[in-house]
């Protein structure tokens, strides 16, 4: 059994409010789950309006798999939102 695992750190400058952060966090994580077969979830800074931190996961039996499964996730968060990716963690083990 092999997992995937990448947490995505990103800017979202033009968030003024908590509310509005939960709106476009709940957008990237319903769209990433309805469209790649992962869990996610927004892992960290859950308290600072203008930082967004959503982890993923999945479950294969080969390396190059879960490889290209995170690049397409973050292919797809790239390309679905207006947050800036600051950084990326990736883990397969």
């Amino acid at each position: 059994m092999i997992i995937g695992a990448c947490k995505i750190y990103m800017t979202a400058e033009w968030v003024n409010s908590l509310k509005e952060k939960r709106m476009v966090v709940k957008s990237i994580i319903e769209k990433t789950k309805h469209k790649f077969n992962v869990s996610v979830a927004e892992v960290d800074k859950q308290d600072i309006h203008k930082s967004i931190v959503i982890g993923f996961a999945c479950v294969t039996n080969e390396v190059r798999h879960a490889d290209e499964v995170i690049q397409n996730v973050l292919n797809y968060i790239e390309d679905n939102t207006d947050a800036v990716i600051d950084d990326v963690e990736r883990e397969i083990f």
